[in-house]
């Protein structure tokens, strides 16, 4: 077993590995494989248990990290509208538990993995325990700093402002993750308009807005796209039919200029976007009619014509 300052120091490094690793993925979630491959002075880590939800590294004296898998299992580890997670102990009451009440105790910084598909997780580090409780076995601690500023929303002193702030991070930083990730795997890393495939510059869009009621954050009201194509696509520079057809701007159409907006916009004019091969993945017709009712609009009011 390390001495605390070396347990530290493997955290650390442990954060900056997923900093690496993030990047050289796109941002967009992390398989089994490479994070059971991390090493630490010539050791290897592996940063998940293979048959459990609990890491519990016989180097350590703490919990290294937790993770919900995509199966249900028979614990109620659960995820509020909050961003608190609430993860059970383990039956009865081995090492296990031991450690990850000492991570509590210590105020350990730890990783906890979320499952966006089977053997796919996005992390979010680092955690820190904030509540245990022994007698309902379970410890609670929040997915966001922020979060845990406010408190948690179980306490009776929460306010209706304070869970307000709460959903507005919930959405901006927790949720967004999860859904770029879903949209980018069923797009196969790739923009559906040009088919650019280097992740780092791919983005998840939302074919109605998140502020709005009906953009909910489902793969179905997503687009792979990158990012020029993102920012075409936010401005109603460009919109996709219900049929799936690519429309430009009529008014950007008649512009010359130079050859990023001849190869990039102007000739995808017309083109059929690439749709995921899951049928249920599928970018949802009616909303994208009610984007491109909105893109026809805003069309003819610039330029009084068609698109």
């Amino acid at each position: 077993m390390f001495s605390r300052t070396e347990e530290l120091a493997i955290r650390e490094d442990v954060f900056r590995w997923l900093d690496e690793r993030m990047i050289d993925h796109g941002g967009y979630e992390l398989s089994r494989a490479v994070l059971s491959s991390y090493e630490y002075g010539g050791v290897r880590i592996p940063l998940l248990d293979r048959g459990k939800g609990i890491r519990n590294p016989i180097q350590l004296s703490s919990t290294l990290s937790i993770m919900t898998g995509w199966k249900k299992n028979p614990y109620q580890d659960s995820e509020d509208e909050s961003g608190w997670v609430t993860y059970d102990y383990r039956a009865g009451d081995g090492g296990d538990n031991t450690k990850l009440v000492r991570a509590w105790a210590n105020g350990d910084p730890l990783v906890y993995f979320r499952a966006v598909r089977e053997g796919f997780y996005l992390p979010y580090y680092p955690i820190v325990i904030a509540e245990n409780d022994p007698v309902r076995r379970h410890v609670r601690f929040p997915l966001d700093p922020g979060l845990g500023i406010l408190g948690d929303p179980l306490s009776l002193s929460y306010t209706d402002i304070q869970r307000r702030y709460a959903a507005s991070i919930v959405k901006t930083r927790l949720h967004q993750p999860v859904f770029r990730a879903r949209v980018l795997h069923a797009y196969d890393g790739a923009c559906t308009v040009c088919n650019l495939k280097h992740s780092e510059l791919l983005d998840a869009a939302h074919i109605v807005p998140d502020a709005d009621e009906r953009g909910i954050a489902d793969v179905t009201n997503g687009l792979a796209m990158c990012k020029l194509h993102h920012a075409a696509y936010d401005r109603s520079l460009m919109a996709v039919t219900p049929e799936y057809e690519i429309r430009i701007n009529a008014q950007l159409l008649d512009e010359v200029d130079g050859p990023m907006l001849r190869h990039g916009l102007q000739e995808m004019h017309g083109r059929t976007i690439r749709l995921p091969s899951n049928r249920n993945a599928r970018p949802s017709p009616d909303l994208l009619a009610a984007q491109f009712a909105n893109f026809a609009r805003r069309s003819a009011s610039v330029d009084g014509g068609g698109f």
